[in-house]
């Protein structure tokens, strides 16, 4: 039928999120400074909730989506308006812009520029309608966000580090006795350190009353037996406690966290990883496991506790909690007062959150990330949970330094952590892997395999006095000076012979041993658990029979001129430096971090003297362990879960290959033509049968008669890519399509035609123009490019996906996760082996979502 006049399009909106940040309406370089130009108020004012068609109007390529009360408008024919009018002022969805967006979908990645030009917009918006001294004061109050919660997260991170210490250190000392009551007061809540407060020797405490002395056993074997049973029944108890905790309320609470933190700040999403029942089930729980004896730390889940509370302080500004850029910005900060409090370490925090967890770091969040660390040590000092003016147990300064000798047995120190940490993951590896096989008997019963691993664990540990102490406190021993000691030498460090001195070296090798082993099995049991203690904790043990080593040889053969450097009568050879030197070097074997790692053993040690000895160590352990391989062990449980993370700052050999050799081709995709319309209906049905997280939207080209001969013989059909809009937007946009005839009914008829583009014929009474929500402007590359330059987009630029042109048509697609699986074609396991190009963030099989009350266990591996 000819086209009327008369007919006038129906009124269809689209209620969309009300998120203030949520929509773009206007590029930078298409309009300049927004506070000169019209715009549509589509963030947040309930009011101005829906767009429609004008009514006054038919759907014409001039046509315009406006607001109600914006229908009429003398200010915009002159070019001023004011603040009432701007308010209402139109909007062309005929300029080419990001598109709308609803959010994103859980284990995907975000669009990083698309949330950049959102900010820019919302700060210029706030320019515009900013005038005057309540201007100046809203603009004030705006930059005032980050830092409001920065410091609120620094206080609740020293709050939560106090609760974790005190807590932990009274269920650590429950395994071995209680405080007895005393006529005027209850103690049996006090650890053992406050019970015996005052005491010069723990052996004059008589308030601490072990479990022998409390049944009354006065033989030493039986006093033996019964101290060994509340040992091992006790840590199991404490570390299937943990264990159901996680299991019953989060599951995102296990292991250490920072392989997931590093991920979602290389911008990925995973809902609910930063929540509050996270923080409560991990607070306890790593407090639970601590006092477990097993062979782990509270480290790592400081920092995903430290992400926590930043994110649950960012939930009343929107400015931050609705930009995901910006809110991985406070993140990034936030993870250095984990380690702050964690060490005791504010500037070694900020290097770690730069060295190993940021994906996107500043100058400014190095200086947000300061002042976090510094706030979050400022409050665990005030609280003083230790009650001695130190921040973490193992605190310890030396009034010594070393000798040009001791740089051997150094860089012996700085081999042995290589060593130590290549091995380790490799062994870490090969049991996590043994873990998610078939054959594995508690594959299916992780609550049944973590008891037992606390029983044998605390069975080991006890008949060795190193292993048998909490972890924090061997450390402390370990890294002291005899003379700051004192009476309170609990293992003997200080007092042996020479023949005891032997005896304590093959202890503590042993231990170092035994505490390998377990502490490979023990990361990655579902219970929270970190890794740098432990690692601390063994490079502690054998540096400090290393330092017992030299010890005995400079006693025996003081005159030689190896120790001509040695005073008479002084201590020459200081152990505890070796057991610094030792722990460091296993750290960066294990972590293969640097910087950091130097810095938190200076504040830890207080001694810049041995700055130089700490970084021999360091490097030589980087070197040593980079043989074995280059990944961490965080890297390495990031590749084990198959997290689709790319690291911009990884020199990763790609492969010399053109990127159209890799991407998925536009015949193997469903692309929408905009040429035609389609019903709700039809694009239903297309979300129903495809498993794409996204659609290319495209014109297709149809030469006329005259130039079809000269179309076929020198290129295939062509196609002209208009857009892409994601499955979110698509499906978010059909489900609330609502008529503005005064009901509020969803447009379900089959009738009601979409379009993405104008249409060159009579459109139907009813209408929904979807283009608001198409992706106008999607990065693109030649699909004659290396793939080098599209791996280099992806690593800069932090993409989600590439379109792959020639000459204005789409010749295919390229994703995140094809990246991703192409860098580690050669690492991936046999079940990641069926990876076709394509098979990225755009398919999904739904077959293998899990359930709500299932655990994810990757997030790759939950998505194809």
């Amino acid at each position: 039928m000819a086209a009327s006049t008369g007919n006038r399009t129906r009124n269809v909106s689209l209620a969309h999120n009300d998120d203030s940040d949520s929509d773009l309406d206007i590029l930078d370089q298409e309009h300049g400074d927004i506070a000169a130009r019209p715009i549509a108020n589509l963030y947040g004012d309930p009011s101005h909730e829906q767009l429609h068609v004008r009514p006054d109007a038919p759907v014409s390529p001039d046509a315009r989506f406006e607001s109600p009360e914006s229908s009429s408008s003398g200010a915009l024919a002159n070019g001023t308006i004011n603040a009432e009018e701007k308010e209402g002022a139109y909007v062309d969805w005929n300029i080419e812009t990001q598109g709308r967006r609803v959010g994103y979908e859980n284990l995907s990645a975000i669009d990083w520029i698309f949330e950049y030009t959102k900010e820019r917009q919302r700060l210029r918006r706030l320019l515009a309608t900013s005038s005057g001294w309540s201007g100046i004061i809203r603009q004030l109050l705006d930059n005032s966000h980050a830092w409001v919660v920065l410091v609120v997260t620094g206080l609740m991170v020293g709050l939560v580090a106090a609760f974790i210490n005190i807590a932990s250190d009274w269920l650590e000392d429950v395994k071995t006795g209680y405080c007895k009551d005393t006529a005027t007061s209850t103690q049996f809540y006090l650890s053992k350190q406050f019970c015996c407060w005052g005491h010069d020797e723990l052996s004059q405490c008589r308030e601490w009353t072990p479990w022998r002395k409390a049944l009354k056993i006065e033989n030493l074997g039986g006093a033996y037996v019964v101290e060994y049973v509340f040992f091992v029944l006790y840590a199991t108890l404490f570390a299937t406690s943990s264990a159901v905790l996680v299991q019953g309320y989060s599951h995102y609470a296990k292991q250490s966290g920072i392989p997931e933190i590093k991920t979602m700040l290389g911008g990925y999403v995973i809902k609910d990883f930063l929540g509050g029942w996270t923080l409560v089930t991990k607070s306890i729980g790593v407090c639970l496991s601590v006092a477990s004896g097993l062979w782990l730390g509270k480290e790592g889940p400081m920092v995903h506790l430290a992400c926590c509370c930043a994110h649950l302080a960012m939930r009343p500004f929107n400015s931050l909690s609705n930009n995901e850029a910006r809110k991985r910005e406070v993140l990034s900060a936030a993870a250095a007062s984990g380690i702050s409090v964690a060490f005791g370490a504010p500037v070694g925090g900020v290097l770690f959150s730069l060295e190993q967890l940021s994906y996107y770091f500043p100058d400014k969040i190095m200086w947000q990330s300061f002042v976090c660390a510094m706030i979050a040590a400022v409050t665990l000092q005030a609280l003083n949970p230790f009650h001695t003016g130190k921040i973490v147990l193992y605190q310890v300064r030396y009034t010594t330094s070393w000798h040009a000798f001791e740089l051997v047995p150094f860089v012996l120190l700085g081999i042995i952590g290589g060593l130590f940490g290549g091995l380790f993951i490799k062994l870490n590896m090969f049991v996590a892997r043994l873990r998610r096989s078939e054959s594995y008997v508690f594959r299916y019963r992780p609550i049944l395999e973590v008891s037992i691993v606390a029983a044998v664990t605390a069975m080991i540990n006890f008949p060795n006095l190193f292993m048998r102490a909490q972890l924090s406190e061997l450390v402390y021993y370990l890294f002291a000076e005899c003379a700051t000691i004192g009476n309170n030498d609990i293992f003997g460090l200080c007092k042996a012979t020479v023949a005891g001195s032997l005896s304590m070296v093959s202890l503590l090798l042993t231990a170092a041993g035994l505490g390998t082993l377990l502490a490979a099995v023990t990361f990655g049991l579902p219970l929270p658990a970190g890794i740098i203690l432990p690692s601390l904790a063994v490079g502690a043990l054998y540096g400090r029979a290393l330092g017992v080593v030299v010890e005995l040889i400079h006693k025996h053969h003081s005159g030689s001129m190896l120790f001509a450097a040695c005073e008479p009568d002084v201590p020459c050879i200081t152990p505890g430096t070796y057991a610094i030197v030792g722990a460091a070097s296993a750290l960066a074997g294990t972590t293969r971090m640097t910087a950091s790692i130097v810095v938190i053993m200076f504040e830890l040690t207080g001694a810049l003297t041995y700055v130089l000895p700490i970084m021999i160590g360091v490097m030589l352990s980087k070197w040593v362990g980079d043989v074995f391989g280059l990944r961490s062990i965080y890297d390495a449980w990031i590749q084990l879960n198959e997290y689709p993370y790319i690291d911009n700052r990884d020199d990763v050999a790609v492969p010399q290959v053109p990127v159209a050799s890799i991407m998925t081709k536009v015949e193997e995709m469903t692309c929408i033509d905009a040429s035609r319309s389609y019903s709700v209906e039809d694009l239903r049905n297309l979300l129903r049968t495809t498993a794409f997280r996204g659609f290319p939207i495209l014109r297709q080209h149809r030469p006329s008669a005259a130039d079809s001969i000269v179309a076929s013989t020198l290129q295939p059909a062509r196609n002209f890519l208009l857009g892409y809009i994601s499955r979110t937007e698509l499906a978010y946009a059909l489900d609330h399509a609502r008529k503005l005839d005064g009901t509020t009914s969803p447009v379900r008829s089959a009738t009601v035609m979409c379009y993405f583009m104008h249409p060159n014929e009579h459109e139907p009474s009813t209408s929904i123009d979807l283009r608001p929500w198409m992706d106008q402007t999607p990065i693109t590359l030649h699909a004659s490019s290396s793939l080098q330059l599209a791996v280099s987009m992806f690593q800069k630029l932090g993409l989600r996906y590439l379109l792959l042109v020639e000459r204005g048509s789409l010749r295919g697609l390229l994703t995140k996760k094809d990246i991703w699986w192409v860098l580690n074609a050669n690492e991936v396991q046999s079940s990641s082996a069926q990876f076709m190009p394509g098979a990225g963030v755009l398919r999904e099989d739904r077959g293998d979502e899990p359930q709500e009350d299932e655990e994810v266990e990757g997030l790759l591996r939950d998505e194809r």
